[in-house]
């Protein structure tokens, strides 16, 4: 039988692009290349794309100097990634399947989604509006809110309206008691995040937020286990979910560097939580995939109260597949290996457009 030829897609505009690139090496070495034949697009910080020769040049970093420029044509006809050198000579590359191991911004936000829906190659994960509805962390909790299920308390902040912020302050400082976490509204591995105590840490976090997004969110900041739930499936595969993981942050919260820099940090599959909150996560995760039209993999995380109040609080719809991410280690722990994993997520992408 033939190979499917699939493009695996890494990098990125977003301030995620290292934690992307840590992704792609993972998903890479997990791939069946004897099922198929994989080509590499690297999307540099600057948006251009490369073709990387290898999983070597993809961890080392070296797939920056390709001289190769690699880009998926929306014609979707031809169905094709168009291959050009430095001499500017085309080459046409058929491609079957691709895999956005994309994370933030111009990648898990519907973006790349609608290009290949133009282009009507089947790809992994979510579709155009799943995606964007929950990069989008406000339009989510207004998704979430029908469900009713309990999250925190916020208030959505503008970019522009913070050349008044006194008044911005004010609106917060009435709604919300300090301390506050305040998060860009389309970021994720916590870029931009900050937690407040005060007026002046407020002021400082709202600007450190706005350098990631325009839409900023302030939320109350809730004491409770970290955890976290994976799911699969959507169209005709059913939807399920795996055990709960908790994060116990090396940190005073769970931001960039607690996450990728802090040995302290550590994550427990199957960890011991109040008033069987263990049971009931995944229902809920699996209700928040559905109404936000969820269709091959996203990461549900929550936050458990020790009376066993269970707080929502996001939902990543290309969740990281680094060494040290909850995603794969949360199917591991119920029996699915990585590659068996990844050849799943695969195998539903091909499902994608079949009527």
């Amino acid at each position: 039988m033939d190979r499917l030829n699939l493009a695996v897609i890494f990098g990125g505009r977003s301030s995620e692009h290292e934690v992307s690139c840590m992704s792609a090496v993972n998903v890479i070495e997990q791939i069946d290349e004897k099922r198929y034949k994989v080509f590499l697009i690297g999307i540099t910080k600057e948006g251009r794309w490369l073709k990387a020769d290898g999983v070597e040049a993809v961890r080392l970093g070296s797939w920056k100097e390709s001289t190769t420029e690699a880009v998926i044509l929306p014609d979707a006809a031809k169905k094709c990634m168009l291959l050009t050198d430095e001499k500017g000579q085309v080459r046409v590359q058929a491609v079957d399947l691709v895999f956005p191991v994309l994370h933030g911004l111009y990648g898990e936000d519907g973006t790349i989604q609608g290009l290949l829906e133009m282009a009507q190659i089947p790809y992994v994960g979510c579709g155009v509006l799943a995606s964007a509805l929950s990069m989008d962390k406000v339009y989510t909790k207004q998704i979430v809110e029908k469900l009713g299920i309990r999250q925190a308390e916020y208030v959505p902040v503008t970019r522009e309206e913070l050349s008044g912020s006194a008044q911005v302050v004010e609106r917060v400082e009435a709604a919300l008691p300090y301390p506050v976490f305040i998060k860009p509204s389309n970021a994720g591995s916590s870029c931009g995040v900050s937690c407040a105590s005060d007026r002046k840490e407020l002021v400082s976090g709202l600007t450190l937020a706005a350098a990631e997004d325009r839409k900023i969110l302030v939320e109350e900041k809730i004491e409770g286990h970290e955890v976290e739930c994976a799911v699969f499936g959507g169209g005709k595969e059913p939807i399920v979910a795996s055990g709960v993981g908790e994060i116990l942050a090396g940190a005073d919260f769970y931001d960039y560097d607690a996450k990728y820099h802090n040995p302290q940090s550590q994550t427990i599959t199957d960890p011991v939580l109040p008033h069987e909150a263990a049971e009931k996560i995944p229902e809920l995760a699996k209700a928040i995939f559905k109404a936000v039209d969820g269709y091959g993999l996203a990461r549900v995380d929550f936050f458990v109260q020790n009376d066993g109040t269970i707080i929502f609080n996001e939902i990543n719809t290309m969740p990281g597949f680094t060494a040290i991410s909850m995603y794969p280690m949360l199917w591991e722990a119920r029996g699915v290996s990585k590659q068996e994993l990844v050849e799943k997520l695969l195998c539903h992408a091909l499902e994608r457009f079949e009527k």
